[in-house]
């Protein structure tokens, strides 16, 4: 199950090829080697990130793996990275389930809410935005309501049968009389067989039929009729906007896009210099000169004079900026969403009238038919009672009560056998309800999961958070007792026995407790079996015997984990990953020792 990573201008890395393995891959390498931009190539390959290189206008990741390959494309468009190609998440679902349960790198969204210390209960129900419960529930009321409809139907089969087969049993004695007393009336008279007194039987037969299609017809005709008027009634009070909201439901996703990616941009040169500042990092890019009161030193990135003062207010100026940048893009954002609902309005009073103008076309072309229907029938019976009447006068003389009964005995043969069809329908419907009786209660068990599946989400992340924190706590010594998350997702820590602050943890505590959040999510969305692998980036608030022990616990629950170490850390088992042919950023410039 080898997978194949190839890379080319994807975050610090130019071009870089690594194989990654079952089990445990640690990429171990110094600072600037790309560690990190390979957990990026990967994340890139699965669909969830888009790094291109700064400076550069496209970059791939190809993926080979046992079951395919998969190849994704960046291009930068008008300061927007565009994301082309085949990735190994091709369902949006999976991908925000492997970014926020799965790819535990720094900027793992539940590893920046946990430390610091706001509410998880956004992010660890997130992807049950995806699943449209609500939709699914409606389809499983609607397939419950014809069930039942049909439940009813058979229901009420079941209680006929018993009078309908009286009414069998009934008809097909009155037929045995009728024919024995034709049988006798015919040994006595053998003129009752000429054909006018057949012919008159028929017809009479077909009368009666005949008849009762009139009045079907006529009933029909009226059904239909009060239908298509409420439908044409519900058709002329049908308003559709004539309004078109695409140009400016594109014009601000594009808005909101171009932002973000100033957004992306600003964030990433305030990460990296904060970083540098906050690390006591400066000599890694220039010269340093440590003075009494501060330390002066020639910016890196215009060469001027300048003091780790005036870079932090700058640095605050550009934090500033960022937050008024990403406010402008919430306001896109709202109007897009505000937008995208104004047009499936447009589009469901769209659909709606073409469906009405569908039922009015077929009510229409059905009422023709009928009342063609009927008009032919009333034709029929007009030419009945004619031929009728002068067959009577051209039989007078013969008996009329052997025609009688033989007219009887046609209807009465028609009632039975119709009768007999309308019992065998009945049995067929009683049959049913054993069956539909389980269907229905299936469908109810399906719905009333559904209306819980948030809840039960809820309590298995719960769950699932304190299994892993008594399996950690058992491996780490903390300076805290225990840790849950509350019905609201709020997560508070106990230490002697007290709740204790979330800021007087260290950082290895908090990520740590970041590390547990998301496979909380991992576990009560079942990632893994979409998701193959695992990555943990950026722990350097954990010692290398907690990092080990980290990985221990971690490597048996996935299939692939893929995480950084530096070099000075003991060898880990599994499969190691050297970073040193790769072709990165950082080797085309002089570094400062």
């Amino acid at each position: 199950m080898e997978w194949t990573v190839e890379s080319e201008n994807i975050a610090g890395i130019r071009s870089g090829s690594a194989d990654i393995r079952p089990g445990r891959n640690v990429v171990q390498g110094a600072n600037w080697q790309g560690k990190s931009s390979f957990l990026k190539a990967i994340e890139t390959s699965m669909g969830t990130e888009t790094p291109l290189t700064e400076g550069e206008t496209s970059g791939r990741v190809d993926l080979e793996t046992p079951e395919g390959e998969y190849s994704v494309e960046l291009e930068r468009r008008n300061d927007t990275v565009v994301r082309n190609g085949e990735p190994f998440l091709d369902d949006e679902y999976d991908r925000i389930r492997a970014d926020l349960y799965a790819f535990l790198d720094e900027d793992n969204a539940i590893r920046q809410v946990v430390r610091r210390g706001d509410n998880l209960e956004e992010l660890l129900a997130k992807p049950l935005d995806f699943e449209n419960i609500e939709a699914e529930i409606a389809d499983r009321k609607a397939e419950r309501s014809s069930i039942e409809r049909e439940l009813e139907q058979a229901q009420e089969a079941a209680r006929r049968l018993p009078s309908l087969q009286e009414d069998v049993t009934q008809l097909a004695n009155e037929l045995d009389n009728l024919e024995a007393t034709r049988d006798e009336l015919d040994q006595t008279d053998e003129r009752d067989e000429d054909s006018d007194r057949e012919q008159l039987s028929k017809l009479q037969a077909e009368l009666s039929q005949t008849e009762q299609r009139k009045e079907q017809l006529s009933d029909s005709v009226t059904r239909i009729q009060n239908k298509l008027e409420e439908v044409r009634e519900e058709y002329e009070s049908l308003s559709v906007p004539d309004e078109d909201v695409t140009a400016e439901l594109a014009e601000a996703r594009e808005k909101q896009q171009s932002i973000q990616g100033d957004v992306d941009l600003l964030q990433s040169v305030y990460s990296v210099n904060k970083r540098v500042l906050e690390e006591d990092r400066g000599d890694l890019l220039t010269n340093v000169d440590h003075g009494l009161l501060e330390d002066q030193f020639n910016c890196w990135v215009c060469g001027g004079e300048t003091s780790e003062d005036e870079l932090r207010d700058n640095l605050n100026d550009l934090s500033e900026r960022i937050s008024e940048l990403k406010a402008e893009a919430a306001e896109y954002d709202e109007r897009a969403e505000e937008l995208e609902r104004k047009q499936d309005e447009i589009r469901e009073a769209g659909r709606r009238r073409d469906d009405l103008e569908r039922q009015i076309d077929d009510l229409e072309t059905k009422l023709a038919d009928r009342r063609e229907s009927l008009e032919s029938a009333t034709e029929r019976l007009e030419s009945l009672d004619e031929r009728i009447a002068d067959l009577n006068d051209s039989v007078s003389e013969h008996s009329d009560e052997l025609t009688e009964i033989k007219s009887e005995i046609k209807h009465t043969e028609t009632q039975l056998d119709e009768k007999r069809e309308e019992l065998e329908r009945a049995e067929r419907q009683a049959e049913r309800r054993s069956v539909l009786e389980t269907e229905y209660e299936e469908l109810e068990a399906e719905i009333e999961s559904l209306r819980n599946r948030k809840e039960e989400i809820k309590r298995r992340t719960r769950d699932a958070f304190d299994d892993a924190i008594a399996d950690l706590l058992d491996r780490f010594d903390t300076s805290f007792e225990t840790a849950r998350l509350t019905s609201t997702f709020d997560l508070v820590v106990a230490r002697n026995g007290r709740e204790a602050s979330i800021d007087a943890l260290s950082e290895g505590e908090l990520e740590l407790l970041g590390i547990v959040a998301a496979l909380a999510g991992h576990e009560a969305f079942e990632v893994a079996d979409d998701v193959p692998v695992m990555l943990l980036d950026q722990l350097g608030g954990l010692t290398e015997e907690n990092l080990a022990t980290l990985v221990d616990y971690l490597d048996d629950r996935v299939d692939i984990l893929v995480f950084t170490a530096y070099p000075e850390h003991s060898s880990f088992d599994g499969n190691v990953i050297d970073p040193d042919e790769w072709n990165v950023i950082t080797k085309d410039t002089e570094v400062a020792p």
